[in-house]
């Protein structure tokens, strides 16, 4: 079966300034990394809002965003606290761009969840860096996500009394005291359990514990 395509990491650059942009989309390219720049809050958001479900859902490759601080029209704080009511900030880890005078604003912002702040001037070296951990916690991110996803379309296929002996196996009861919890045969809990381990996808109820408390 041919697999799809991994998407590229793509950086966004959320600037009012074009030489800052044309900068940093120089710096990323230095480095092989993909980017696309926004002169303003505003053409970002009109950006997520084409897409698919009009931005409600978090992006399909790694991504992050250099956001400066201060912008005409909507500051790039605000921006931030909509990502956060969009539900994207962990999938789109925010890197603020901050003058020395918007310091304790960016601070505050960490306190609210973005990935980082960097003070202009910045050292090329170190922002890149900062943005490639970015990427990284954005597809650990998207991946978790997924993952939750897979889990619960497994869960939905269990029946209600498959449910029933999953949650038993996994308090690590033996077959005869989860048939006598359930006034069923000890025969009908393994039939049970074997449908359990198939359609969850797992060989052995420590694998199945650890699968339900990583999901």
């Amino acid at each position: 079966m041919q697999q799809t395509p991994t998407k590229l990491p793509m950086v966004y650059l959320v600037d009012d300034e074009e030489v800052v942009r044309d900068a940093l989309a120089w710096l990323l390219r230095s480095r092989r990394l993909l980017s696309e720049g926004f002169g303003s809050a505003e053409a970002f958001e009109a950006m997520l809002d084409a897409r698919p479900g009009h931005g409600a859902g978090w992006p399909d490759a790694p991504s992050c965003l250099l956001l400066d601080v201060r912008m005409p029209g909507t500051s790039g704080l605000a921006l931030f606290e909509r990502l956060i009511e969009r539900g994207m900030a962990a999938a789109l880890p925010v890197i603020f761009l901050t003058g020395h005078g918007d310091v304790p604003t960016a601070v505050a912002a960490v306190k609210r969840g973005a990935f980082d702040f960097v003070e202009k001037p910045f050292s090329d070296n170190a922002l890149v860096d900062r943005v490639e951990e970015a990427l990284a916690a954005s597809a650990a991110a998207i991946a978790a996500r997924q993952s939750q996803g897979q889990l619960a379309l497994r869960m939905a296929e269990l029946t209600e009394r498959e449910r029933e002996v999953m949650a038993l196996v996994v308090q690590g009861l033996p077959n005869k005291l989860i048939a006598d919890q359930l006034f069923i045969s000890v025969r009908t809990v393994e039939v049970h359990r074997a449908r359990v381990f198939e359609k969850m996808n797992v060989k052995s109820a420590v694998e199945l514990s650890n699968l339900l408390r990583d999901g």
